[in-house]
């Protein structure tokens, strides 16, 4: 007997390999404000971990009101994907130097020892993905097998997920 999928196993496989997220907060007069973050991990436990520095407005936004909006998006592959959740603010310097890379210098000059270099760990509430066949010859060929089988033609698959 096959195991379905979790919710988070779902949500994995439509976000991985896709490297920036939208990140969504609100800040102190009710706005609603989104900025570029890079994912740095997809955790075991399902938490999305970003770096941040902790003197920038979205970790005060993040601290004044904890839920926010991740929307990833990889339309080469049609993937799309919007996660609700819970933000936190996290000082683990093992975590910080486990996940640095060198690269990370280009938006992060003073390095992984930085003192104000903390992550972000969005742990997901609820979830949203949409994807679709990558290529033409794919979308013709679902088409065709949902027509053989007498059943309507949908090209792009939508699931609602919660945690």
């Amino acid at each position: 007997m096959m195991r379905a999928k979790s919710s988070f196993t779902r949500l994995r496989e439509q976000i991985e390999g896709i490297e920036v997220a939208m990140l969504t907060t609100v800040d102190e007069h009710g706005d609603l404000r989104s900025r570029p973050m890079a994912t740095l991990e997809i955790g075991d436990d399902g938490d999305l971990w970003f770096f941040t520095r902790v003197d920038t407005p979205k970790v005060d936004e993040t601290q004044r009101e904890h839920r926010v909006g991740l929307a990833y998006a990889a339309p080469a592959s049609h993937r799309y994907a919007s996660v609700t959740g819970r933000a936190q603010l996290v000082h683990d310097r093992e975590k910080i130097r486990r996940l640095w890379r060198p690269s990370h210098r280009l938006y992060l000059p003073e390095g992984r020892e930085d003192p104000a270099l903390a992550l972000l760990c969005v742990t997901p509430q609820f979830a949203e993905y949409w994807c679709a066949p990558p290529t033409w010859i794919g979308r013709a060929l679902h088409l065709a097998r949902t027509l053989l089988a007498g059943q309507p033609p949908q090209l792009s698959s939508h699931e609602k997920l919660a945690f």
